[in-house]
Parts: C-alpha cells; sequence; structure tokens
C-alpha cells in the first residue's frame, strides 16, 4: 500500500489516460487517487486479467499500473495480451518484486509499500522505457 506524502516535484508535463489493474479495491482507489493528485486520469479500474485485457482495448491507455498477481488471473499475463495489440508503457506493483524481475528482466517494478515519489520515478521510468523489437 503506498505511502503519502507531497508529489510537489513530481508534476507530470502530459496527462495520462491510465488502467489501473489491482484486485483489492481498497488499494486500487489509492492508487487511483494518487495518480489524479499526479495530474493524470484513471481511465479504468480493473480487478482481473479478463477485464483488463478488455479495458485496455477499449480505453487505449497512455500507461498501466498492474498489480502483479491477481486473485483472477495474472496481472503480467495480461499485460502480455495487451502487448499483442501494440506497447503500452507500465509499472508492475508487486509484493515480490525479485519474482516479476527474475520472468521480466527489463520491467519497471515497484515493491509494495512505497511511497508517492516512488510512483512517480517508476512512471518516468516506464514512459522513458524502449519498447520491444
Amino acid at each position: 500500500m503506498p505511502e503519502r506524502e507531497s508529489c510537489t516535484n513530481s508534476t507530470p508535463t502530459k496527462v495520462l489516460r491510465v488502467l489501473v489493474v489491482e484486485d483489492e479495491a481498497f488499494i486500487a482507489m489509492l492508487y487511483a487517487d494518487l495518480l489524479v493528485d499526479m495530474g493524470h486520469v484513471v481511465c479504468a479500474i480493473e480487478t482481473t486479467e479478463a477485464d483488463a485485457v478488455a479495458a485496455a482495448a477499449r480505453h487505449k491507455p497512455d500507461l498501466m499500473i498492474v498489480d502483479a498477481g491477481l486473485r483472477d488471473g495474472s496481472g503480467m499475463s495480461a499485460v502480455t495480451e495487451i502487448l499483442r495489440s501494440g506497447f503500452v508503457p507500465h509499472v508492475f506493483v508487486t509484493g515480490n518484486d525479485r519474482a516479476v524481475q527474475a520472468s521480466r528482466p527489463d520491467a519497471v517494478v515497484l515493491q509494495k509499500p512505497f511511497r508517492d515519489p516512488d510512483l512517480a520515478r517508476a512512471i518516468q521510468r516506464a514512459l522513458s522505457a524502449e519498447p520491444p523489437i
């Protein structure tokens, strides 16, 4: 769960449409609040792999914040499926960053718990990442 603190240095230069994929409703709302405070728009919050894939196709987000492990499916599998239609910058949020890094060494991963500036830095890293060829 994120720890709240000021985000004054993390104001985005561009408003991003963000898809949040998180199966814990309270945590998803915290992420959404954080993203809105950073100046972004949350286009959807989804709780399952299938719903995340459908929402990405429907909303065409600029960024995804994805819980790597979901109760119904996998956030990592959802991202794999979504990226088949084109690259979307993404940040995996997880309690086990080593497991995600082991299977996706180039992934931008944020270990829970984190602070607001950690999310802002992870978003910048994701936006700067080169799409896979």
